[in-house]
């Protein structure tokens, strides 16, 4: 038997691609708080809800926003029930830029445009 080499090139799921993706997005737990927050999240037409074993992964294109009384309605409680700290508390991580407002939390794909909701003059680094 002889050794054969092929000349197939793939890439590893793990190279590294520094180009701007165009996307944001959370892990939440799964549970039953997270499971509702996904489910009003996946109306958001930008929005991709992936259900996993331990986690749900939202993922979104430019930018999505967590609105608190929806959430909390959803969840069967009085506006103000769900907040920043409810929706920290039950997300493990994200990535994108976050801004939290009183009413909402907003992720952000580009930090330029949350610079922008924000009133912020950000530069553009060349």
């Amino acid at each position: 038997m002889s050794a054969q080499t092929t000349s197939s090139q793939t890439t590893s799921p793990f190279a590294v691609n520094s180009t701007a993706s165009g996307m944001c997005g959370v892990t939440l737990m799964n549970n039953q708080i997270g499971a509702v927050v996904a489910e009003v999240m996946g109306t958001q037409k930008n929005v991709k809800v992936t259900p996993l074993p331990s986690m749900i992964r939202l993922d979104a294109t430019t930018r999505m926003d967590f609105d608190f009384d929806e959430i909390s309605e959803a969840l069967g409680e009085e506006p103000g029930y769900f907040d920043a700290a409810e929706f920290e508390n039950n997300m493990s991580t994200h990535y994108g830029k976050m801004v939290h407002e009183d009413d909402r939390t907003i992720m952000f794909a580009s930090p330029e445009d949350a610079a922008a909701h924000m009133g912020w003059d950000l530069p553009i680094a060349r």
